[in-house]
């Protein structure tokens, strides 16, 4: 069988899989490789005066992983700028904090040009190519200029913007275009895909057709798109929720609780993740109950990220000073409503987190997926399970309908949703996580990445040589 190379910006491969640290796509990812062999390929985090063309082969726990080194002006341009600070706020609808630098769009062509240098002599020609978000988009391009005419799939991890929205990016056409040199393109929701649907039937510079079977014709080449929602490694998650450090873990998080509900986020510092909202809503709860207000209390667990970039600055002073202020205004003697921590953990205790909680808090103000909210589903006590509040604006909310959708923007419907999930009689919660777990089960990450690649090795080839992307078989 031909083997698997897996593209991302930054090779998450487990340097030791029974550390329990490692994320469930990583997990998967590591797992497909060993199973259809291959490589996985990406930065190594490290910069050099000097761009060598060359890569670093290493083995981590039966996965080879080939790393590169980029130039500081490389990760400046392509990653700190057009990465983080032009593509990731506008495919969060934020186009108020998105940064055209023409610079950052020039080193981030010039990066993917030099990924595609490095890897183009790695891959056979029965290979087949999975590049992982939009840190690589014009990847396929570039590896098609070298010559390469393998099968070459795209995964979006993020939403994909409104047309109105994607318009306002300098080249938005080229970006685009660049993407029907891939075979196959994945996004986690139908509401993603059907956007950048639109974008290419409805925009008048790229003039596209919607063909059956979800294919786009566009830039005389022809592409399939799809639908595969990802998911976490539910049995690693269920293991990592009753290993000895995730029941130490909860042991001491209800012992903490002092008989108070625990109502838990956690979210990587970022404007998406609607942490300012999710505070004021919080404290409009606390000013709607002040019966229910010593009974229960906020942990909200955000490590720091990015902290390079202005934006990231900014919210992290504001969420400081607004946690602090809400602390300030309702704590007591011998309670306080939030206990906001900038620090990671292990999966492990976040499971261990998760089940102690009696609500689990997911609100971005848009996200690609969110496993959180599935990671705090699987992590319940069926017998006793926690509610779900989720944001509407949340991939995971396309199917998960039994969690309590709320709008994120709205503090009154925070606040009524924290309200009736502690409220929530118990046969009503054991019907919604039943429901919920299914979900969890049937989108387990190993599913997803089986379908995707199933996928990708389907798509036949065109004959002719000219590298464009064919149909379907």
């Amino acid at each position: 069988m031909s083997r698997l190379i897996v593209v991302s910006n930054r090779v998450s491969a487990p340097k030791d899989p029974a550390a329990g640290s490692a994320g469930g796509l990583a997990m998967a990812l590591s797992a497909a490789l060993r199973k259809y062999e291959g490589l996985w390929f990406g930065w190594s985090g490290e910069t050099v005066e000097t761009f060598v063309p060359e890569a670093k082969i290493e083995d981590r726990a039966g996965v080879t992983v080939a790393l590169v080194d980029l130039e500081a002006q490389d990760v400046e341009e392509y990653y700190n700028g057009y990465a983080n600070k032009t593509l990731w706020p506008l495919f969060h609808h934020r186009v108020d904090l998105t940064e055209y630098e023409r610079s950052y769009g020039e080193g981030y062509e010039r990066t993917n040009a030099r990924f595609a240098e490095v890897l183009a002599p790695l891959i056979r020609p029965d290979d087949v190519i999975w590049i992982h978000d939009y840190h690589m988009i014009p990847l396929a391009r570039d590896l098609r200029r070298r010559g390469l005419r393998n099968r070459i799939g795209f995964f979006l991890h993020t939403p994909w913007p409104a047309r109105q929205l994607l318009v306002t990016l300098p080249h938005h056409r080229r970006l685009v275009e660049s993407m029907f040199d891939y075979d196959l393109i994945g996004f986690h929701t139908r509401e993603w895909l059907d956007l950048f649907r639109d974008y290419v039937a409805s925009e008048p510079s790229v003039n596209g057709r919607l063909l059956p079977n979800d294919e786009l014709e566009a830039f005389g080449k022809t592409v399939q798109t799809g639908v595969f929602p990802i998911g976490i490694d539910v049995n690693g998650f269920l293991a990592a929720r009753n290993s000895p450090l995730g029941t130490r873990t909860y042991d001491r998080m209800a012992a903490s609780a002092a008989f108070r509900s625990m109502i838990v986020g956690v979210d990587r510092l970022d404007y998406s993740k609607g942490l300012e909202q999710r505070l004021l809503g919080y404290e409009q709860f606390l000013a709607d109950n002040p019966d229910m207000r010593a009974e229960v209390f906020l942990l909200q667990v955000t490590p720091i990220s990015r902290d390079e970039v202005d934006a990231y600055q900014d919210i992290r002073a504001r969420l400081d000073a607004l946690a602090g202020r809400i602390n300030g205004e309702y704590a007591d003697m011998d309670w306080q409503p939030i206990r906001y921590l900038n620090r990671t953990y292990r999966r492990d205790q976040l499971a261990g987190i998760y089940r102690a909680a009696r609500v689990g808090l997911v609100t971005p103000l848009r996200d690609g997926m969110n496993l959180v909210a599935k990671e705090y589903v699987a992590a319940q006590n069926p017998d006793d399970p926690g509610v779900l509040i989720l944001s509407r604006f949340a991939g995971a909310a396309e199917q998960m309908g039994e969690a309590l959708l709320v709008n994120p923007f709205s503090r009154e419907e925070l606040s009524d949703a924290i309200k009736r999930a502690l409220t929530m009689p118990l046969d009503e919660r054991k019907r919604k996580w039943a429901s919920l777990m299914q979900v969890v089960r049937d989108t387990d990450v190993s599913i997803w990445r089986d379908d995707f690649v199933a996928c990708l090795r389907a798509v036949d080839r065109p004959a002719d040589g000219d590298g464009s992307a064919a149909r379907a078989a």
